[in-house]
């Protein structure tokens, strides 16, 4: 009897600790793990926006969707999470990363902008994203994109 209590819990134990180390690795975490993430300053890190937070996607045919794509690298030293991408508008909808990002990974976040319906000229779009970064958690990533005929 005393056997299978030792291998309930090392196989208790083992579970736990795969569960812990998927999490670092890059397994999909719950809201409640990003939201947490955001309140623990012990875990803040560093990132850096590989190309620009700004894009010009130039002249666009009126009803096409476009994709730009926003890449990063964590550059701290803690797993980035991000917690939030917030579109600012119905015509465009971000992809947001579910995953942590190991110190030195790099990720993208991809916006499309459907352009159908939208008046011809100019545009400037953007997309707040809430990560658990220093100095700032919030970082705004734009786009322009003129419309035309």
């Amino acid at each position: 009897m005393k056997n299978i209590f030792l291998l309930l819990a090392i196989v208790a134990c083992l579970v736990a600790c795969g569960t812990a180390e998927e999490k670092e690795t890059g397994k999909i975490l719950t809201e409640e793990e990003k939201k947490q993430a955001g309140k623990d300053t012990s875990n803040f890190t560093t990132v850096a926006w590989l190309d620009s937070t700004y894009t010009n996607l130039g002249k666009v045919k009126e009803g096409r969707v476009v994709e730009v794509g926003f890449r990063f690298r964590n550059t701290g030293d803690k797993n980035l999470i991000i917690a939030n991408v917030q579109p600012g508008c119905g015509c465009t909808t971000p992809e947001k990363p579910e995953k942590p990002y190991a110190p030195g990974d790099e990720g993208v976040i991809k916006v499309k902008f459907d352009s159908k319906g939208q008046h011809k000229g100019e545009h400037i779009k953007n997309v707040m994203v809430t990560a658990n970064t220093v100095p700032s958690q919030q970082v705004q990533l734009l786009f322009r994109v003129e419309i035309i005929d």
